[in-house]
């Protein structure tokens, strides 16, 4: 009998994307190449979380499919498009984010492995402030010695993910980071691993470090640690993410 190809779903969740999507997704597009020169079938889904300006229209120039979440939660968005979905593996990929060629051949290689359940990869922000690189050296040596991937950036083996609920639609942001403490439960319990690629790190829009001050990120996470993460819970605590600052 012969084996049907894999088949690769790449989700991209999107609110007011429209100075950056399309960069974005031709990024995306070319590191797909990977996959198709594997021998698997690929889709690339962009969730429209509800935006205000172009982005459903240039997700669709892009010849991506396009479903609309009216909710704007990441972690919604993302189960949006996973819901669509029809891979055997699932990619999410941030809309202000440029995966490369080389990045999703190391993904192909950790795939094909059967041996990894899900991963992520570190991320390179496009940013000059030596503050703002240190610090995501250092939340990338966190992340890799944790296994716990970046939000911008996940792949996850679809069953997997669709018999652990997808993402916590109860939190505003840190969805990424409470999916992969399931996920790791989930791979012990299955022989498997998660793997963090650093060979090749995600470029992703240095944006934030831009529109919001350290101070304010600096109090973010103090109050994160300090109410134990409830916080994550609130739209209005999470306001780096919704406030539609762009």
């Amino acid at each position: 009998m012969v084996k049907a190809p894999l088949k690769v779903s790449v989700v991209v969740p999107a609110f007011n994307e429209e100075r950056l999507l399309a960069d974005s997704l031709a990024a995306t597009r070319e590191a797909m190449r990977a996959f198709e020169e594997a021998g698997w079938i690929t889709e690339l889904i962009v969730c429209d979380n509800n935006s205000t300006d172009r982005t459903a229209e240039i997700a669709r120039e892009a010849e991506a499919e396009v479903v609309f979440e009216p909710v704007n939660q990441i972690a919604r968005a993302r189960n949006a498009g996973a819901a669509r979905a029809s891979g055997d593996w699932l990619v999410f990929v941030d809309a202000d984010s440029y995966p490369t060629l080389d990045l999703f051949l190391e993904m192909v290689v950790q795939v094909g492995s059967a041996r990894v359940m899900a991963g992520g990869a570190t991320v390179a922000l496009e940013t000059d402030d030596p503050f703002v690189r240190g610090w995501i050296a250092a939340w990338n040596f966190f992340r890799r010695r944790a296994r716990i991937a970046a939000g911008s950036f996940v792949f996850c083996e679809a069953a997997a993910f669709r018999s652990l609920g997808g993402f916590s639609q109860e939190l505003y942001a840190a969805e990424e980071v409470d999916l992969f403490h399931r996920l790791k439960r989930l791979a012990r319990k299955r022989g498997l691993d998660i793997v963090i690629l650093h060979r090749h790190p995600l470029r992703t829009s240095g944006r934030k470090a831009k529109l919001y001050t350290k101070r304010e990120f600096f109090w973010f996470m103090l109050k994160t640690m300090l109410a134990g993460g409830r916080n994550l819970r609130r739209r209005e605590s999470c306001y780096a993410w919704y406030d539609g600052r762009r």
